[in-house]
């Protein structure tokens, strides 16, 4: 749990925060930091880049090197370390597209719901509907959450041990970045990619890029709807249970447990807070935005998670971070006798 404020002009940096989550967003939007990728610039050189007049866009450099997005030096202003590394388009580690599209435009406008959402307005409760139902949409969000589950990808390749493991169902896959790493690092791997329809096209052209198209699969529909292929060796749902909330979880659980072959595993990667202390702290912001998608969101805890599993036929593996301060990993294993 962090230290209670005792300080007025923490309430204001947290009132005030919004600012400056908007200010990145903008920058990103207008390509200041891709401007600004080969050394610094002045005001006038990035008005002119950017077509942005140079009094808008003194504002709004400002308040990005009030954040210390930015530097400012003689030679005009220069990007941030972690912002020339992860925010400059092209850069291999870039995911300034999942920040300006996924939190930007989709979360972001709908954090207005919050309250309504909180007291039960079901309309304000429907964040995911409204995009999943919308090709152009979908196919955006999967694109753009392609390029923030890079990172967490190339982890769980690392982790987990697939060494055996023939078959693998991914649902809600989304672009399929996950299971795309996973069938680089394990050559015997085949994957089938779950997800809405919207989302297929998106996945089918990221797999083809991969040249993994005789390896994966792509099964459109509800995961909490469609039939999933029987006899698997691994599971794996990715930021799913998050977003189905609790009477949807438990129809995963149970489909789970009939899906997996006898010893196969089972992946939750997931945002999961710490109870006592609501820590990390980005994992409980995600988990407050799950209510905005759907009313019946549950606020997942690992241990909750792994009991989950263990009624339903699993015997845990392991659990702990995965992207340190962000999200968890749960992976149990499926009991070969009854349950």
């Amino acid at each position: 749990m962090s230290e209670p404020i005792t300080d007025v002009r923490d309430l204001s940096r947290i009132a005030y925060g919004f600012m400056a989550s908007q200010a990145l967003f903008a920058a990103l939007g207008v390509g200041v930091f891709d401007q600004l990728a080969g050394g610094p610039r002045s005001t006038a050189e990035l008005a002119a880049a950017t077509s942005i007049p140079a009094n808008r866009l003194s504002a709004l450099l400002n308040a990005l090197a009030s954040v210390g997005l930015v530097a400012v030096g003689p030679a005009g202003y220069a990007n941030a370390p972690v912002v020339q590394e992860f925010l400059v388009r092209g850069a291999p580690r870039y995911f300034g597209d999942y920040l300006r599209v996924i939190n930007g435009r989709y979360v972001y406008p709908r954090m207005a719901d919050l309250e309504a959402a909180l007291r039960g307005d079901a309309d304000a409760g429907r964040l995911y509907a409204r995009f999943m139902g919308d090709p152009r949409a979908a196919a955006e969000f999967s694109e753009a959450q392609h390029k923030g589950s890079l990172g967490p990808a190339a982890l769980v390749a690392r982790r987990v041990d697939f060494a055996g493991r023939r078959r693998l169902l991914d649902v809600g896959g989304g672009s399929g970045a996950i299971t795309i790493a996973l069938c680089r690092r394990w050559p015997e791997l085949t994957a089938t990619i779950l997800d809405f329809p919207h989302t297929l096209p998106v996945a089918q052209r990221y797999v083809a890029e991969a040249q993994l198209e005789a390896r994966i699969s792509h099964l459109g529909g509800d995961a909490l709807e469609v039939a999933w292929p029987a006899d698997q060796d691994v599971i794996l749902m990715s930021y799913l249970w998050s977003a189905v909330g609790g009477p949807g979880i438990d129809v995963l659980v149970e489909r789970a447990a009939r899906a997996s072959a006898p010893g196969g595993l089972v992946l939750i990667h997931d945002f999961m807070v710490d109870p006592a202390s609501g820590h990390p702290a980005i994992a409980a912001w995600h988990l407050l935005i799950s209510t905005i998608g759907n009313l019946e969101a549950a606020c997942l805890t690992v241990a909750d998670v792994t009991a989950r599993l263990e009624r339903a036929g699993f015997d845990p593996v392991s659990a702990g971070d995965l992207v340190p301060g962000i999200t968890s990993l749960v992976v149990a294993r499926r009991r070969a006798g009854p349950t």
